[in-house]
């Protein structure tokens, strides 16, 4: 079994000392422009024909419902903005559009400054509906010397969170309908 290993191991060195090019060949600049075309032609990119899109791209189709396509990737650009606007008060630990996910870091009201929130939002479908945005809510309480203990979190406060940000969306889809 050894012996094995040690006979592949010294043909892929061997296959790769192969692959060493002379430094003073050089392929012309227009064969290479000309090869690159024609391939991306023929075989297309792994971006698909529109390419990478990312958000300020320009370009966008409106799939229905509300669901904004970027690049193939299925984005419900109300429900995300929504969301952002909705949660805007506490800072983000991280924001993924393609995804979906919008995760905050702990945040602690000023009224309160012995507890402390994070919100996850998950945005679970590319059409604005009532069951297409999640929110889980998590509390903890600063124990004096345990440090942050876990506390319950009142079933209600998530639900609030998602009806707002649904009512938001429901807003700025009207707002664009009406600008159109």
């Amino acid at each position: 079994m050894r012996n094995n290993a040690t006979i592949i191991l010294a043909l892929a060195v061997a296959g790769l000392a192969a692959c060493t090019s002379d430094p003073s060949f050089e392929v012309p600049e227009e064969i290479a422009n000309d090869n690159n075309e024609r391939i991306r032609a023929q075989h297309g990119t792994i971006h698909g024909n529109e390419g990478l899109l990312t958000f300020g791209s320009g370009r966008s189709v409106d799939s229905g419902g509300g669901a904004t396509v970027y690049g193939g990737i299925g984005v419900n650009a109300y429900l995300w903005r929504a969301s952002l606007e909705t949660i805007d008060f506490m800072p983000l630990s991280q924001a993924d559009p393609f995804g979906g996910v919008i995760i905050t870091d702990w945040y602690s009201p000023p009224e309160t400054p012995g507890e402390r929130f994070k919100i996850n939002v998950y945005i679970l479908d590319t059409v604005l509906r009532a069951d297409g945005v999640k929110v889980s809510v998590f509390r903890q309480t600063n124990g004096t010397e345990a440090g942050w203990i876990d506390a319950a979190v009142d079933a209600r406060t998530s639900t609030s969170i998602e009806d707002n940000i649904l009512t938001r969306a429901r807003e700025l889809r009207i707002s664009a309908i009406n600008t159109q």
